[in-house]
Formats: structure tokens, C-alpha cells, sequence
């Protein structure tokens, strides 16, 4: 299936909150980079379109381990947060959080490429991935406890920060960590 296709298939998993995850999903697709960004800005799928494939195989991975493992938690829950985890890349309507890099006055001069594609917008108010993510998510859908710490965690050991829930995690928390981290290292790699 094609990533359009793939993405259509998610969307129709969400049934209770499907008003409410329209109406972002229309805000997301059309006032901010959710459909174009890169999914980093050197590595994992760090190319047009990355960010939506990435959290397309998320979601995918997340609801495979779901059934396997915690077949108590929702289709619905495991798509929320799975496709919106790193919904934060986007930016904010009308402002994207990743730039196409330009190289160097010393890089153009002798005919390089930028170091790397893409660069932050330093324009955009700092926040994290998911708390930018939940800063989107919030005000349209809203989410149990344990979809918002499964999003606000969802980097797991990889951020210094999320020590203070170790040992704490819900289980779709854990299912989400181990979906982003199936995804970027193991489907994603580049062969």
C-alpha cells in the first residue's frame, strides 16, 4: 500500500472521537507542514514527507504490538498516538519547525551542499517535540492520561527529562517507546 493509502486505512481506526480528530486532522493537513516535513532534520526519513511515513510506521508497529501484548487497549488510542507523537515536527499554522538548509558561504563557494538538509526555525517559541505535539492535540481532541503521557514520553531513555517517569510508564507508553524506536532504527534505516 501506498503512504496515502496507508495513512487513509489509520484515520478510519478513530470511531469514538472522530469529530474531534477530523477537525485537527483538517487544521494539521492544511495549516501546517504535517504532510511535507522531514521526520529529522539528518537522520531517520530526513527527506519531504519523513515525518508523515514515520508516524504512519509508528502507529502501524504500535497497533501489532498492541495485540500481541495489550490487546485491552484500543485501536483508537494506539492510532491517536501513534500518528500524533511527533506532531510537534509540523511546527504551528503558518510556521513549520523545520527549515530546507542552505549551505555556507564557504560550502557554496567551493560547490558543497549544506552539512545537513534541514535546520530548526529558530522562529518558533521553544518547546519540546511533545509538548509542541500535545500543544496541537489539545485543544481538539482529548486524550486520557495515558495517552498524554505516552506522548510526552515517547523519546523513553533517549531524553534526559523523562527520568522522572521511569519506572512509571502505562503500558501504552511503553508500547509507544518501543514502536518510535522499532521504526527509526529497524524500518527506517536506510539500506
Amino acid at each position: 500500500m501506498t503512504v496515502p493509502e496507508r495513512y487513509a486505512a489509520l484515520k478510519q481506526k478513530v470511531t469514538d472521537r472522530k469529530d474531534c480528530f477530523d477537525r485537527l486532522i483538517t487544521c494539521i493537513e492544511k495549516e501546517t507542514a504535517w504532510l511535507t516535513a522531514p521526520a529529522s532534520t539528518r537522520f531517520h526519513l530526513c527527506r519531504e514527507g519523513g515525518l508523515l511515513e514515520h508516524s504512519i510506521n509508528v502507529a502501524e508497529t504500535l497497533l501489532k504490538l498492541k495485540a500481541l501484548l495489550a490487546p485491552e487497549i484500543s485501536d483508537e488510542s494506539c492510532v491517536i498516538v501513534g500518528l500524533l507523537h511527533d506532531l510537534g515536527k509540523a511546527g504551528v499554522p503558518g510556521t513549520p519547525q523545520y527549515l530546507i538548509n542552505e549551505p555556507t558561504p564557504r560550502q557554496k563557494q567551493y560547490g558543497y551542499p549544506a552539512t545537513y538538509p534541514y535546520r530548526f526555525n529558530t522562529d518558533l517559541t521553544y518547546l519540546s517535540v511533545p509538548a509542541r505535539s500535545l500543544y496541537l492535540i489539545l485543544p481538539y481532541i482529548p486524550l486520557t492520561e495515558a495517552e498524554t503521557q505516552a506522548i510526552l514520553y515517547h523519546d523513553g531513555q533517549y531524553v534526559e527529562d523523562n527520568r522522572s517517569v521511569a519506572a512509571k510508564e502505562e503500558r501504552l507508553t511503553l508500547l509507544l517507546q518501543y514502536a518510535d524506536n522499532w521504526s527509526g532504527f529497524a524500518i527506517e534505516v536506510e539500506k
